[in-house]
């Protein structure tokens, strides 16, 4: 069995580090783990394992012919056996499937508006269903979706995992140690930056010495210029630093005391795994499948999304109670070894894999 996962990007979001961490925790579990960039590649890069076999496509538009073309005779060389495609690289690895028939199609979906799914397009999606033989999904909304609106027999749940690198601490991080608060999101509207925005602009006025740190992609765009609009015009550059992308994010939560997720929406986000890992207490929206990680008052605190009270009073708990913070981010550790640990979903993988021949 020869397993290619196929990503958009190596930029630093959720789907890319998940197809990164396949084809790293494939490896030994498969006659050959590959991992192929369509469009872009990026800080994720580094992260991938030499031994992992890697194409970079350069895919330019939608029906790129150059691309298709080096994706067949890359997939033929290899003997390549099964495509597992994430998210948009669907459509990508149906054409290499009907070009190669006795290929395996497993698609991942990672839809992170999974609150608004009456918008999603769906038709190209539909008719693309009729060639994947397993849809994988990140959250139990999606999976219930997949079910009732694509066309694809197979169809489960497979939770996130996280990875820690050990990496040492590049970012000038500001700040006090002890006294920092993280929120890893790429700059999106559906992470609501401005729900946690409004939160620490009261939070703040009672705690000056606590400082919030905001990493992920910056797109420059719209979004981004009102969230830089608001901590000018809320005076507080001294309070909140957005950094955009960093490949030293683990040595970034690592630095941290407090790991927020502000979502209106999400799918089952790696950011609440990764905070569990780097031992951080953790506050976040009741959006998704955030609740299977942050059981309330057990392995952290959930709020209601858009309530920038709630958020505020969540995270000054944690301020107020060292001890508080040390339970329940012990708390977060147990089960995130237990029921989202690399081995566990490496397993339910390769079982999934098998059961397709």
């Amino acid at each position: 069995m020869r397993v290619l996962q196929l990503i958009d990007s190596l930029e630093a979001g959720g789907a890319e580090r998940v197809a990164v961490n396949y084809a790293n925790g494939l490896l030994g579990s498969v006659d050959g783990s590959y991992l192929c960039a369509t469009r872009a590649e990026g800080l994720l890069k580094s992260n991938v394992n030499k031994r992992v076999g890697y194409l970079f496509l350069r895919k330019t538009k939608t029906l790129d012919f150059k691309a298709i073309w080096t994706l067949h005779r890359f997939v033929k060389k290899e003997k390549i056996t099964l495509i597992h495609a994430h998210s948009t690289s669907y459509f990508l690895a149906t054409l290499i499937t009907i070009l190669n028939s006795k290929v395996k199609l497993v698609w991942h979906d990672h839809y992170g508006k999974s609150e608004f799914l009456k918008q999603r397009p769906q038709r190209v999606l539909k008719y693309c269903s009729n060639y994947f033989n397993h849809i994988f999904s990140v959250n139990l909304k999606l999976e219930q979706w997949a079910k009732t609106c694509l066309n694809t027999k197979s169809v489960s749940y497979l939770p996130n995992y996280a990875v820690l690198t050990a990496t040492n601490l590049k970012t000038d991080l500001k700040g006090v140690d002890g006294k920092r608060v993280v929120c890893l999101a790429n700059l999106r509207p559906q992470k609501d930056h401005f729900n946690l925005l409004q939160a620490f602009q009261i939070l703040v006025a009672k705690y000056p010495d606590w400082t919030l740190h905001l990493v992920g992609k910056d797109f420059k765009d719209e979004y981004s210029k009102h969230i830089s609009k608001f901590i000018l015009t809320a005076n507080l550059e001294q309070h909140i630093f957005v950094y955009g992308s960093c490949n030293d994010t683990s040595a970034i939560l690592k630095s941290s005391t407090i790991g927020v997720l502000s979502s209106q929406s999400e799918g089952l986000p790696l950011a609440l795994l990764e905070y569990g890992l780097a031992g951080l207490a953790v506050v976040a929206t009741n959006v998704g499948d955030c609740s299977q990680v942050i059981q309330s008052d057990k392995t952290g605190l959930l709020v209601n999304p858009k309530d920038e009270l709630s958020l505020f009073k969540a995270v000054e708990r944690y301020i107020q109670s060292e001890a508080l913070r040390d339970e329940h981010s012990k708390h977060l550790q147990r089960l995130i070894a237990h029921s989202f640990s690399e081995r566990n979903t490496i397993q339910k993988l390769t079982n999934t894999y098998l059961g397709l021949y």
